[in-house]
């Protein structure tokens, strides 16, 4: 399409128009080109004007990943609109929610998708919502949506400084909070990770976590940005993954472990054309998976860092450390405008190797918790520095991220990260993975109990894993009870599959409260 029909492009539209005949979209066997997207975007900005949206509005988006989901977020970046993305998963009340506080001004969702029925949610809740004056419902996201309100009205400049997406905290503690970025913050961002990871106009990079979570979404972006193509899968397959990976020439595959593991483990498959990729650990597959990555296909997967308030891909590991350390979560920073420091309790900056709360300064930062004042300024200092609420320590430019502060465990004295024994037990020929967590006794302080999922065929007793920890470990580390489980309580995350360690929690405080012998 001619660039010039647009009123003015947004810096995000210019990665569009730079170069329109080429892909940028690739779902279903069905391909989107960046002028196609481009015009789609100026449809939808002007249905939205035509609506009243101005800069600063609300608009929500509960549908699956697509190009119309890609639709919507170019079309609010050209009006200054801020753009709050739904999860598919999300139900009445996670759906109310984040309407609520969003104060959104309208919604556009797809009628039904899957066995949910989105129509019927949002029709009951409505008259509870009374800033949501605007519900566009769609039949399907197939193709893109089209208006009969298009006008040849003069569309407002787009501003950099507008917010424009917001990204939901996992609400582990609580409901969800929005963390919201600005235009010009996640333009920034995408460019610079497209400039490091090579996202170039030859990527093509696997788009199976959602759009909705941070790093489905800076994948995507930086895909866009460097003039790549996304391959999606909006409903995850891991065989049906992995032929798409295969046949689809895919070069870059960033998520967590376990979904990189289901699909890399697939039989059958070269996956030739894979030059990049990294992985968040949620799972405890990490050491296994990198091992077999290079064993099977030469591919040296990376440790990486980033969340919902500083962005995914915000650092990570070099390639070419050895594989026990750029599989560590964190690494340096993508920018050198992305400042990191580890502080103590009384915020004091610690030396490299010293555990402390992971802070971040940076481009890369959130504007504010939507509608949240009082989170926001727990979460953000006065001069800017995020408090991320990780522990982690700092080694030369980077650091490593150890556990969410919660998490880790003060035994005999001692600051445990969790990971330290995770990692020990897995070396174990009859552990596949490993999770520890703390109940606090008091008089004892941290008791550690540590889960494992015993490989098949390995048979093994509580007491001889507890003495080879002995023989391997630092006694003050060495679990109280070890627990077999065959699956691990898990949930669905917008980055993947995370383990429930609360629920590991409430199950230790259980175990350790009765006492039972060994």
């Amino acid at each position: 399409m001619d660039s010039k029909n647009f009123t003015r492009l947004s810096s995000m539209q210019s990665w569009l128009s730079s170069n329109p005949e080429s892909p940028v979209y690739r779902v279903d066997g069905t391909t989107v080109l960046r002028g196609q997207l481009l015009e789609a975007s100026e449809v939808a900005a002007r249905h939205l004007h035509a609506l009243g949206f101005r800069r600063g509005d609300v608009l929500a988006l509960l549908v699956p990943d697509s190009a119309t989901w890609l639709q919507f977020l170019f079309a609010a970046s050209q009006l200054g609109v801020l753009l709050v993305p739904i999860s598919t998963r999300y139900r009445d009340m996670e759906i109310e929610h984040v309407l609520r506080t969003s104060e959104a001004k309208g919604i556009v969702y797809l009628r039904r998708f899957l066995k949910a029925d989105f129509e019927q949610m949002i029709e009951a809740m409505v008259s509870r919502l009374p800033n949501l004056s605007h519900r566009i419902g769609l039949e399907s996201v197939s193709t893109f949506f089209t208006s009969a309100l298009a006008s040849d009205e003069h569309l407002p400049a787009p501003d950099p400084a507008a917010l424009l997406c917001t990204f939901s905290t996992s609400g582990t503690t609580g409901m969800p909070k929005l963390a919201a970025h600005t235009q010009a913050g996640i333009a920034l961002h995408a460019e610079t990770v497209a400039r490091l990871l090579e996202f170039d106009a030859n990527a093509r990079t696997f788009c199976a976590l959602p759009l909705y979570g941070v790093l489905g979404f800076v994948s995507a972006m930086a895909t866009i940005a460097g003039g790549g193509c996304c391959i999606a899968q909006p409903v995850f397959k891991p065989e049906t993954a992995a032929q798409m990976v295969d046949d689809e020439g895919v070069t870059h595959f960033y998520g967590s472990d376990g979904l990189l593991d289901a699909v890399l483990r697939v039989p059958g498959f070269k996956f030739a054309a894979l030059r990049r990729g990294g992985f968040a650990e949620f799972a405890g597959l990490g050491r296994k998976l990198a091992d077999f990555a290079v064993e099977q296909f030469g591919l040296k997967l990376c440790g990486i860092y980033g969340a919902s308030e500083c962005f995914a891909l915000m650092a990570l590991q070099d390639p070419s450390r050895p594989t026990a350390e750029r599989i560590l979560p964190g690494g340096v920073p993508v920018s050198r405008a992305i400042e990191v420091r580890v502080v103590d309790a009384e915020g004091t900056k610690l030396a490299d190797n010293t555990p402390g709360e992971l802070q971040i300064r940076g481009p890369n930062n959130m504007a504010l918790y939507l509608n949240n004042p009082k989170a926001t300024a727990e979460a953000l200092t006065a001069d800017g520095w995020l408090r991320t609420g990780d522990l982690a320590y700092t080694e030369g430019d980077g650091f490593v991220y150890l556990s969410r502060m919660k998490d880790s465990l003060r035994l005999r004295g001692y600051l445990v990260d969790p990971a330290e024994i995770e990692s020990f037990l897995v070396t174990h020929k009859s552990v596949d993975a490993a999770q520890v967590v703390g109940v606090h006794r008091e008089g004892r302080g941290d008791v550690a109990v540590a889960f494992v999922r015993p490989r098949l065929g390995q048979g093994y007793s509580e007491e001889e894993l507890i003495g080879f920890c002995g023989a391997g470990i630092a006694n003050y580390k060495v679990p109280s009870r070890i627990v077999f489980l065959e699956q691990f309580p898990e949930i669905s995350g917008p980055n993947g599959v995370k383990i429930q360690k609360n629920k590991l929690r409430d199950l230790a405080d259980t175990i350790i409260e009765r006492g039972d012998a060994l």
